[in-house]
């Protein structure tokens, strides 16, 4: 049987030397060796299954939510997996180019980076209703991450002569060095500001 020891994602990006820094994430980000990252939906119907498919696969589910500027879920992309993986990969080119790090990494950090500690969440309490601050859990910690990052690729790259591939590259390199103007790290930052309102 081949030796499936260094499996490499498109053939190309080494996932093992991959280290998470923020302890809250580690068991939340999975970073499972495989070659494409399509699980065909078989985590689905599994509680809190998402934990363990691999994170570029769901930034890949995230990017096919891809309507129009201000409905974010019209469909346009809904399904279109393989066109989304595309993007993914041609992405990861442009940030190898960029930075010559491993793109995978530079994900990782994109979204440690972007992931809120805190939200606020309502409260009815004899029948005026409060906004108190509240921790995240890790798993939304990522899925926040993600579509704060979907999000704003998707906003910038709308009716623009750019490609998405190069937003996505750019954005990511962006928030990896945890820069306020990335949009991800913008809206984490906005959520947290709320929340701290409200404490």
């Amino acid at each position: 049987m081949a030796e499936t020891q260094n499996l490499l994602l498109f053939r190309k990006w080494d996932l093992s030397g991959i280290e998470i820094k923020d302890p809250g994430l580690k068991t939340v980000i999975s970073l499972r060796k495989v070659i494409y990252p399509h699980t065909f939906g078989s985590s689905a119907l599994k509680k809190f299954n998402k934990a363990e498919v691999n994170i570029v696969e769901r930034l890949a589910n995230k990017l096919m939510h891809f309507g129009k500027k201000y409905a974010k879920n019209t469909g346009r992309m809904g399904g279109k997996k393989a066109r989304t993986m595309n993007t993914v990969k041609a992405a990861f080119e442009i940030i190898h180019l960029k930075t010559g790090k491993n793109p995978i990494e530079i994900l990782v950090r994109a979204i440690e980076h972007s992931s809120p500690n805190e939200d606020t969440t309502r409260i009815v309490y004899g029948g005026t209703a409060y906004h108190v601050s509240v921790d995240v859990s890790p798993l939304r910690r990522v899925d926040l991450a993600l579509r704060f990052i979907s999000d704003g690729v998707k906003e910038s790259s709308f009716s623009n002569p750019k490609s998405m591939e190069e937003y996505l590259a750019e954005h990511l390199i962006a928030a990896a060095a945890n820069d306020a103007a990335a949009p991800s790290v913008k809206k984490k930052n906005e959520l947290e500001r709320v929340a701290q309102a409200s404490r």
